[in-house]
C-alpha cells in the first residue's frame, strides 16, 4: 500500500494513470459511437483489450524523455490520440466508416464535408477530453516532485515490449475468431473490432505502401486472371432488347442519398414522392423499375456510384477511387460510346468541379464536357448545403442540354442532384411536407428534402417534354447510396415499424433504378436482384454493343443469364433467398441466422470475396492499361479534354 501511495505522484504513476484513462476512454468510444457487430464473448473481450497495446507503445514513447519533458510529451501524445479518436467519431457519424490514408488524401472535399461535420458534434463529446484536463491539472501539481533524470533504457523498453506482447496476444486471439484477419480485409469494422483504431491506422498505412508497390510491379500478365473471371461471369444479351436504344440520347439522373423505402412511403397520410411513384406504377409501362436494386458504394459514396455506373468496377474498401486512382486507365461508358457510336458525353453538377476530383478523373473516363458550378447562377438564394438547389439546377441545365441536342450525334448526359444530402436542410419556402416526428432531426428532415427532389424531377420531365427531348431519349434514374446510416437505427425502426437488424440494414441499402427506352415496352416492376455494377453491361447491350469486350464485374439485368447476387464492398452480399451480412448467413424470408450454411452458400461467399479482390487488383495495379478490349479501342488521352469555360473552346478544337 505504501508503494502504491508513493507511486501516485511519480512519473511512472502519471504514465500508468494516463494509460488507464486512455484505455477506458477508447473502450467507451468503441461501445457508444461505433456499430462494430460484437457477437460473442471473445469479441467483446478483444474490444476491451485492444486499446492496451497501442496505449503502451504510443504513450510509452514519452518514457524516453527526462524530467518535465516526459510529462509534456505524454500530454502531447495523449492529446493527438484523443484528436485521432474524435476525428474518427465524427467521421463515422457521417460515413459509417473510419478515416484512412486514402480519405486524408481527399483534401479537395474538406470544405464541403466540413459543412456537414458542424452538425455532427454532440454535447457529450466534451467528456472525451475530460481525461486530458485531469492529466493537465495533475501534471502541474506533481511535476515539482519529479526527478530531472531520465528513465534508464530498460524501463521504457520493457513498457514498449509489453505493448508488442499485448498486440501479439491480441492478434492471436483475433485469428482464432476471424482466421486470416489481415489477409482478407473487406470491412474496416473487423480490424477496429479486433485490433483497435490505432492498429487499424497502422495497418492501413502499410496497405497503402503495399498498394503503391503493387502498381509499380504490375504487368500485362496480371490482367489475364481478371479477364478470365469476367469472361466466365458474362451474361449473354436478351435478343429481344439488344440494340433497342441504339442512337438514342441518354439522360442519366442521379438521385442523391435516395433509398428505395421512400417509394410509396406515406408520411402524415400523404405520399412523400408522388411523382416517382407515378413512374413506378405507370400503367403504360414506359419505365422498368428494379425494386431489388442495391447501391454498392463504400467510403467514396457518390463518387463510388459514378464509378460503378460508368465502369462496372467497385470502389475501394478505403477512400475514393475517384481521388486515389484518378489517373488510372479506364474502359468507361463515355469513351466507349464515343468510339463505338459517336456519342458526346456531358456531366452536369451544381458544385465545384474539383469536388471528388471530378475535374481530373472525368478526363480519364472520356467525358467530353463538364458543366460545374462555373456554368450556373450560384446566387445565395439558389444555393443550400452542398451547392445549387435541385430545382434551379434542372432549370439552368436545360439550355446546355438543348445545345447538346442540336448536334448531329447523340448525347450521354449525367445529371447530379445535390439538395437531398445530409444533413437534409431546406429553406422554409421550399418545404412542402411536414417533417417526420421521430425526434431524430436527420431522419425527420430526410422526407422533406426527398419531396423537394421529387418535385424538381417532375419539373425537369415537364421541361424535357416541352423542349421535345423526352420522347426520343433513354431516361435512367438511380439512387447513389444510402442517406440514413446505422447511427439512426432507433429512428428508422420507428419509420419502418421493424427492428433494424443487420439483415434489415442490408435490405435498406436498396436504391431505386428506373429505365425507359423509347420504342421498348417497359416491364413494370422487375424483381431481379441487381446492383450498380450491372448498369453498364445492361446499357451497352441496349445500345447494341457487346459488353463482353470489356472488363466488367456486373451483368446485363435484362439477360436471362443475369447473375442474381449483389456484392457489397465490405464482403457482404444479397441474393433472392439468402444473404451474407456481417459474417452471418440469413434466410431472407424468416430473417433468421442460418446456422449450417450449404456448400453452395459458402462457395458464393468465396466467389464474392474473390471478385472484390480481383477488382482491387485492377484499381491498385492500374491493370486496364494492359488490356485491349478490341482492335478498334483507343486508350483515353486525358490531355485532349479541357473543362471550365473552355468547354466551348474544346468544341471548336474538335470541329477543326
Amino acid at each position: 500500500m505504501k508503494k502504491l501511495a508513493n507511486l501516485k505522484s511519480t512519473k511512472m504513476g502519471f504514465f500508468l494513470l494516463a494509460l488507464a484513462l486512455f484505455w477506458v476512454k477508447t473502450y467507451i468510444i468503441y461501445l457508444s459511437e461505433f456499430n462494430l457487430g460484437v457477437s460473442n464473448l471473445l469479441q467483446h473481450f478483444l474490444l476491451f483489450f485492444n486499446p492496451l497495446s497501442s496505449g503502451l507503445i504510443l504513450l510509452g514513447i514519452a518514457l524516453f524523455f527526462k524530467g518535465k519533458r516526459f510529462g509534456v510529451t505524454l500530454l502531447v501524445i495523449d492529446t493527438l490520440l484523443t484528436l485521432f479518436l474524435y476525428a474518427n467519431v465524427v467521421f463515422y457519424r457521417f460515413y459509417d466508416d473510419f478515416i484512412t490514408i486514402q480519405t486524408l488524401m481527399q483534401t479537395e472535399n474538406a470544405g464541403s464535408i466540413g459543412k456537414s461535420f458542424l452538425g455532427l458534434a454532440e454535447w457529450h463529446d466534451f467528456f472525451y477530453a475530460l481525461d486530458l484536463i485531469v492529466l493537465a491539472v495533475l501534471f502541474f501539481k506533481w511535476k515539482t516532485d519529479w526527478s530531472p533524470a531520465r528513465f534508464g533504457f530498460k524501463k521504457p523498453a520493457t513498457v514498449m515490449a509489453a505493448g508488442v506482447l499485448a498486440f501479439t496476444i491480441n492478434l492471436g486471439l483475433a485469428e482464432i475468431d476471424r482466421p486470416q484477419l489481415l489477409e482478407r480485409v473487406f470491412d474496416n469494422n473487423y480490424i477496429v473490432k479486433y485490433l483497435g483504431l490505432p492498429n487499424f491506422a497502422a495497418h492501413n498505412t502499410l496497405q497503402t505502401v503495399e498498394v503503391s508497390a503493387k502498381r509499380s510491379m504490375a504487368s500485362s500478365e496480371d490482367i489475364a486472371e481478371v479477364d478470365s473471371y469476367t469472361d466466365k461471369k458474362y451474361a449473354e444479351p436478351n435478343a429481344e432488347y439488344f440494340g433497342k436504344a441504339k442512337g438514342k440520347n441518354i439522360i442519366k439522373i442521379h438521385l442523391e442519398s435516395f433509398q428505395s423505402f421512400l417509394i410509396d412511403y406515406k408520411l402524415h397520410g400523404e405520399e412523400v414522392t408522388p411523382f416517382l411513384n407515378s413512374l413506378v406504377h405507370d400503367d403504360s409501362k414506359n419505365f422498368t423499375y428494379f425494386d431489388n436494386f442495391f447501391h454498392q458504394t463504400e467510403q467514396g459514396k457518390t463518387a463510388d456510384a459514378e464509378l460503378l455506373m460508368d465502369t462496372s468496377l467497385y470502389g475501394l474498401p478505403q477512400g475514393s477511387a475517384f481521388v486515389t486512382k484518378g489517373t488510372n486507365t479506364y474502359q468507361a461508358l463515355p469513351a466507349i460510346l464515343d468510339q463505338r457510336q459517336d456519342y458526346t458525353s456531358a456531366v452536369f453538377h451544381g458544385d465545384d468541379g474539383s469536388f471528388w476530383n471530378r475535374d481530373q478523373i472525368y478526363k480519364h473516363l472520356g467525358v467530353d464536357k463538364f458543366y460545374d458550378s462555373k456554368y450556373y447562377d450560384m446566387k445565395k438564394d439558389k444555393v443550400i448545403n452542398y451547392g445549387l438547389k435541385d430545382k434551379p439546377f434542372f432549370k439552368q441545365s436545360m439550355p446546355m442540354l438543348e445545345d447538346l441536342a442540336k448536334k448531329e450525334e447523340p448525347f450521354y448526359a449525367h445529371m447530379l442532384t445535390l439538395t437531398h444530402h445530409y444533413p437534409f436542410v431546406l429553406d422554409e419556402e421550399d418545404e412542402s411536407i411536414e417533417p417526420a416526428n421521430t425526434g431524430d432531426g436527420t431522419v425527420d428532415r430526410y422526407f422533406q428534402t426527398a419531396r423537394y427532389l421529387d418535385e424538381s424531377l417532375k419539373q425537369f420531365f415537364e421541361d424535357l417534354k416541352e423542349k421535345g427531348m423526352y420522347k426520343d431519349s433513354v431516361i435512367m434514374i438511380y439512387g447513389d447510396h444510402y442517406g440514413i446510416s446505422e447511427n439512426h437505427n432507433k429512428a428508422m425502426s420507428d419509420i419502418t415499424g421493424e427492428e433494424i437488424t443487420p439483415l434489415k440494414n442490408a435490405d435498406l441499402q436498396r436504391v431505386p433504378y428506373l429505365i425507359r427506352v423509347p420504342g421498348m415496352e417497359g416491364q413494370g416492376t422487375n424483381h431481379k436482384f441487381s446492383g450498380q455494377a450491372d448498369v453498364m453491361p445492361t446499357l451497352l447491350h441496349l445500345l447494341g454493343i457487346n459488353a463482353k469486350d470489356y472488363i466488367q464485374f456486373g451483368t446485363d439485368m435484362f439477360s436471362k443469364e443475369h447473375k442474381g447476387f449483389v456484392p457489397f464492398r465490405n464482403g457482404s452480399f444479397m441474393t433472392k433467398d439468402y444473404s451474407y451480412v456481417q459474417g452471418q448467413f440469413y434466410d431472407n424470408e424468416t430473417g433468421e441466422v442460418i446456422e449450417q450454411p450449404t456448400e453452395k452458400m459458402k462457395e458464393r461467399k468465396e466467389q464474392v470475396h474473390y471478385e472484390l479482390s480481383l477488382n482491387d487488383e485492377v484499381l491498385n495495379g492500374d491493370l486496364l492499361r494492359f488490356h485491349e478490349p478490341n482492335k478498334n479501342w483507343e486508350p483515353v488521352d486525358p490531355s485532349e479534354y479541357k473543362y471550365g469555360q473552355s468547354n466551348d473552346e474544346s468544341d471548336s478544337e474538335n470541329d477543326s
